[in-house]
């Protein structure tokens, strides 16, 4: 039973495709590809069987698949043994195989007739099929699927029986007890359903993330349970993103349990496969396939409460022969693993997707480590080699550093090797000039700091980044998020897992509708992910209903891009405008003469009337001068003439000192006082 559904960032090694060994002696081993094509070989000679193409393989690419049991293929080929035109073979022969598919419908294929047997559609899943179950005794499929929903289909009439809500969130994987009268059901939480009734039976809880598998480990159960059918049985069950595969059991009390019992191993389970207790005195034996390509083997009695996770008593792994003394060996991916009839062998599939390997491994209890050398340079497999051989390698200088490849971010790089001593020179000599650890370590940059916080950040971040979107932890998600680096988003977003790209892009659109700054921040993430993934998200069937609110989004503010780039450039034109007024007042004015200048009359001023008045006394006193110079030689006889212009003269000064006084403003005398003195 494979154990999700998602793919790998090595072509050579897709961890997690849905696979299956066929019952009944595992004869064949059903493979379907990310291509969309299933594959089913022969175990025994390694041969290729069959090969299927749905018309939808692309668009309604397989997600899960499931072989169906030994006793139903049986009764089918009995039946179709009754038509002539068809020739069916032996009883025990493998027939039904069920594709799930990413559209919501299931095809069921006939391995005997080489083509498909019917579909599953009408009524059914509307959304992507997650597992896929047959029922042990009757002629039923179950199957679950991410809208909720756990559907109960009829083999002979290819249409729904019955349809119930599983959980609130999407249902991921499905198991049907040994008796055929419970069903474990796994979403949130851990559900135990009664068939019959429909309705649960018992809650388990104790997964942070989405259940992938479900498997009974015990047939019968335990002895010291009061025995109802189910009440004392365990099964197993593995997480994604979690190293631990906890075992649970059904208790009489109705109460939530946590795991009595825990395996550890080294990355996330893709495969699992284990062998029945049929008594209480025999272990369980468990093959546990990760992510990383190995395969932790485990064996234990399964007899009530253990405190500490169980590590595994075997480990195998497969590599490359290293060709020469410079060549390092390679891992090769174990792709699934399945235990033989006899519980003591181990076929093992390794190799790539398209040309796997099958090999049958005898178990020796005493080893703990295996590693097996092989080489599959023989297997047909697409190379980077063939495509650069015309390439002439460049001169590179000695100077020049070159960066280990393998791991992410780790950078060191290879020191050229020393020249070969010649025969009959002495080693002391090579000894004084061998490089010293301090020379060695500045030679791998580590007391650079602004790199090693550059590494640390680049390596860093997606895991922060994954961590968070999976925990939902906003403090986490605002440190990396936050930045402005636009190199290290980009190294970030490559990094990333492919699992965790519609998480992030869902976290990016809540961000867009939030404050403006952070909006601007968001849009370079958002233009990361949409190049680089690219070719990631036009495979997903439901792109358009996970991003309908990020579109809507984008598409309302391109709508108002226009209004706002009109008002843009009037406020352009109008900082314009107002920056030349600026300037224009700052500049010195021109030192012109004016044609004319108008002063304004102040109220202290001389007005015309005052102005004539002294004009006309200036008058009379250069009039009298006149005439004395012209009377010096008239007569004293003339003496009331004298005395006459005396009297005009005392009269011009009292009116020069009264215009004088009306000047300076001193001028208070009624006019009753003027005539007076008149």
């Amino acid at each position: 039973m494979a154990a999700g559904g998602g793919g790998s960032c090595d072509p050579l090694a897709p961890a997690g495709v849905p696979c299956a060994f066929s019952p009944n002696g595992q004869a064949y081993f059903a493979l379907a590809s990310s291509d969309g094509h299933l594959r089913v070989w022969e175990t025994a000679n390694n041969r290729l069987h069959q090969e299927y193409v749905p018309s939808a393989h692309l668009s309604g690419t397989c997600t899960c698949l499931a072989w169906a049991p030994a006793r139903l293929q049986a009764k089918e080929s009995h039946q179709r043994k009754k038509r002539k035109s068809e020739v069916i073979g032996t009883s025990d022969q493998v027939d039904l195989l069920a594709l799930g598919t990413a559209v919501g419908s299931i095809l069921l294929y006939s391995t005997v007739k080489g083509e498909l047997h019917s579909k599953l559609i009408s009524g059914g899943h509307e959304n992507r099929v997650n597992c896929i179950q047959w029922h042990p005794e009757n002629d039923c499929i179950y199957s679950c699927s991410d809208d909720k929903y756990i559907v109960e289909w009829s083999i002979q009439t290819c249409k729904v029986k019955c349809k119930w809500k599983g959980d609130n969130s999407s249902v991921n994987s499905l198991c049907i007890s040994p008796d055929g009268k419970m069903l474990l059901s796994a979403g949130r939480t851990i559900k135990l359903w009664a068939l019959e009734t429909k309705e649960v039976y018992r809650h388990f809880t104790g997964h942070s993330t989405p259940v992938s598998s479900l498997r009974f480990t015990t047939i019968r159960p335990n002895e010291s349970q009061p025995f109802d059918g189910i009440t004392g049985l365990y099964f197993l069950s593995g997480a994604v993103h979690d190293r631990l595969l906890n075992v649970w059991q059904v208790r009489s009390e109705n109460k939530e349990r946590s795991a009595v019992m825990s395996f550890t191993v080294t990355d996330e389970p893709v495969y699992i496969d284990l062998t029945l207790s049929e008594n209480k005195e025999e272990p369980v034996k468990l093959a546990v396939v990760c992510r990383d390509g190995q395969v932790h083997l485990f064996e234990h009695i399964l007899n009530g409460h253990c405190k500490k996770p169980l590590t595994s008593n075997c480990t195998i792994q497969i590599a490359t022969p290293g060709k020469g003394k410079k060549s390092t060996p390679k891992p090769i991916p174990i792709l699934a693993a399945g235990f033989c009839l006899d519980k003591t062998s181990l076929l093992l599939v390794y190799g790539n997707w398209f040309q796997p390997t099958i090999e049958r491994l005898a178990l020796n209890a005493k080893d703990t480590h295996i590693c097996l050398e092989r080489d599959i340079s023989n297997c047909w497999a697409p190379t980077v080699e063939t495509a650069i051989t015309k390439v002439r390698t460049p001169v590179m200088n000695s100077e020049a550093k070159v960066l280990v490849p393998g791991i992410p971010g780790h950078h060191a790089p290879i020191k050229p090797p020393l020249s070969q001593p010649k025969e009959g020179e002495n080693k002391r000599k090579l000894g004084r000039n061998e490089a010293s650890i301090e020379e060695r370590l500045g030679a791998m940059d580590l007391d650079r700091k602004g790199r090693k916080d550059d590494l640390l950040q680049t390596t860093s971040f997606p895991v922060l980044l994954t961590q968070g979107l999976e925990s939902n932890d906003l403090e986490m998600l605002n440190k990396v998020l936050q930045t402005r680096n636009i190199n290290l988003i980009k190294k970030t977003v490559l990094r990333m897992p492919l699992h965790a790209v519609i998480p992030l892009l869902q976290e990016l659109t809540k961000r867009l509708q939030g404050h403006p700054n952070s909006a601007v921040l968001m849009v370079q993430w958002l233009k990361c992910v949409l190049t680089i993934h690219a070719s990631y998200l036009s495979t997903l069937p439901d792109l358009v209903h996970q991003l309908g609110t990020l579109y809507q989004l984008m598409e309302s503010r391109v709508k108002s891009f226009q209004k706002l780039s009109h008002l843009h450039g009037k406020l352009i034109l109008l900082i314009t405008q107002v920056t030349a007024s600026e300037k224009m007042k700052k500049m010195p004015s021109p030192q012109q003469k004016a044609k004319l200048v108008y002063e304004e009359e102040s109220s202290e001023e001389e007005s015309d009337d005052e102005i004539a008045e002294k004009d006309s006394d200036d008058n009379w006193d250069e009039d009298e001068e006149k005439d004395s110079e012209k009377g010096e030689g008239v007569d004293e006889d003339n003496g009331e003439e004298d005395e006459d212009a005396e009297d005009v003269e005392e009269s011009g000064e009292d009116r020069d000192v009264s215009s004088d006084k009306e000047l300076n403003g001193d001028s208070d005398l009624d006019p009753e006082n003027e005539s007076e003195e008149e």
